[in-house]
């Protein structure tokens, strides 16, 4: 499935209702009329988690049942902050899997590590439960192909957290792209920028006793406990993260494909380093990778996690101007000549994004999700084509059907990872 037949009937909408001044019913169709459906969420890690469920529960007709944390502590205070926000108390769970079992459950809300976010897809689907998946979708690429795969398998709506193919602004801004508001579209140019510390050198240590060190590792072969990876810093260790090409530059990445109108790579190539401390990081604070595609188009990604330096979020180039979207939404448009010609305001649409995926579900339309798991994976992959490059040191050649390395057995190792005994993922 390409972005474009997925997304079709929702860009037509847009445009008409953009030509008619008014919003776009494919974002407003809930907000005019009674939910007719009920529909009941579990969620799954309550880091992310507990933003989403702050976002799910203000929906009209959604339910929070469960909130569910390996960390009892941040367990306990996320009962007591959905409670204030929706009025009512939701269960705590330990296990995930006992939500999966509940047959009032519609849905499952994963926002866990990222080593967990396919596994736990995976799970959702063959339990019959509709899947709202934190980005990045998956830990490896092999896992993005099992999560499509099982999305089919099962009919199940699977909708990936990267919230700005919901936006209002940004949808629009894309259609103008599309048509040609800046001409032939052959750049698109990515950044990040942060400024975070070190996470130092990290010592064996008893569990805390409020953790389920054992469910949090999950499907990744166990390691004993260190003190500086958990609750945030995994994130920096190949074997629970992405690096913060992963972490967030899959956002950005998202928008660039998607406005190129581009799907699988056909080389890549990356640069970059852990340059800033010397701590326990495994992954980039300094990464560069340029993803070339058929038909002449590229782009760029350049992140800097300890040197916050502001730069535009994305930034398309065209033979009549450019087009610059920011990280908060809306976007502005310049002429060939550097002069803006147009700004235009927006938010991110985390609201929209997630009604879209409580309406899939009441719709029984799992393919009319904004970020549908195949659009998920085909994002994702760039990132992780990105790392391998950089873990491998060699420029990645893609076959540009479903982008699988081309005549490089060590890259392509990279492709999937070693598992937990008894934990592998299966459709």
């Amino acid at each position: 499935m390409s972005d474009s037949v997925n997304r079709r009937t929702f860009l037509g909408q847009t445009a008409a209702a953009t030509a008619a001044g008014i919003a776009a019913p494919a974002i407003l169709s809930a907000a005019n009329k009674a939910p007719s459906k009920k529909v009941t969420i579990g969620i799954m890690g309550m880091q992310r988690g507990l933003f989403l469920a702050k976002t799910f529960g203000a929906l009209d007709g959604v339910e929070i049942k469960y909130v569910c944390d390996t960390d009892a502590d941040r367990m306990a205070n996320a009962v007591k902050t959905v409670e204030k926000a929706t009025k009512k108390a939701p269960q705590p769970i330990g296990d995930f899997r006992k939500i999966l079992d509940d047959k009032e459950v519609d849905a499952l809300i994963a926002a866990p590590p990222n080593h967990w976010h396919s596994p736990a897809t995976i799970l959702g689907c063959s339990a019959g439960k509709h899947v709202y998946v934190e980005k990045p979708c998956s830990h490896n690429p092999k896992e993005g192909e099992m999560m499509v795969a099982a999305a089919r398998k099962n009919k199940r709506a699977v909708q990936m957290g990267s919230q700005r193919r919901s936006s209002e602004s940004i949808i629009e801004g894309i259609q103008k792209v599309k048509e040609g508001v800046i001409g032939d579209v052959y750049l698109a140019r990515a950044f990040y920028q942060s400024a975070r510390g070190s996470i130092g050198t990290g010592k064996p240590a008893p569990v805390p006793g409020n953790l389920n060190y054992d469910l949090w590792q999950g499907p990744a072969p166990r390691e004993k406990y260190v003190d500086n990876r958990i609750p945030y810093n995994w994130h920096w260790f190949w074997q629970y993260g992405n690096g913060e090409l992963g972490n967030n530059g899959v956002h950005s990445l998202d928008i660039c494909r998607w406005g190129l109108g581009v799907e699988y790579p056909t080389r890549v190539v990356s640069s970059g380093g852990r340059y800033a401390y010397e701590d326990d990081q495994q992954t980039p604070d300094t990464h560069v990778v340029a993803y070339e595609f058929d038909g002449g188009k590229q782009i760029t990604w350049q992140g800097t996690s300890c040197n916050r330096h502001k730069n535009e979020f994305v930034t398309f180039f065209g033979s009549k101007g450019t087009m610059i979207f920011g990280t908060s939404g809306g976007y502005r448009i310049l002429d060939a000549k550097d002069k803006e010609i147009e700004k235009v305001g927006g938010g991110q649409g985390m609201s929209e994004h997630a009604q879209n995926f409580i309406d899939a579900i009441r719709n029984d339309e799992p393919l009319s999700l904004n970020a549908e798991i195949e659009i998920g994976h085909k994002s994702t992959l760039l990132c992780h084509i990105g790392n391998i490059a950089h873990r491998t040191g060699r420029t990645m050649t893609c076959d540009p059907a479903n982008g699988h390395i081309l005549n490089d057995k060590a890259a392509m190792a990279l492709w999937t990872r070693d598992y937990e005994p008894g934990w592998e993922p299966k459709v």
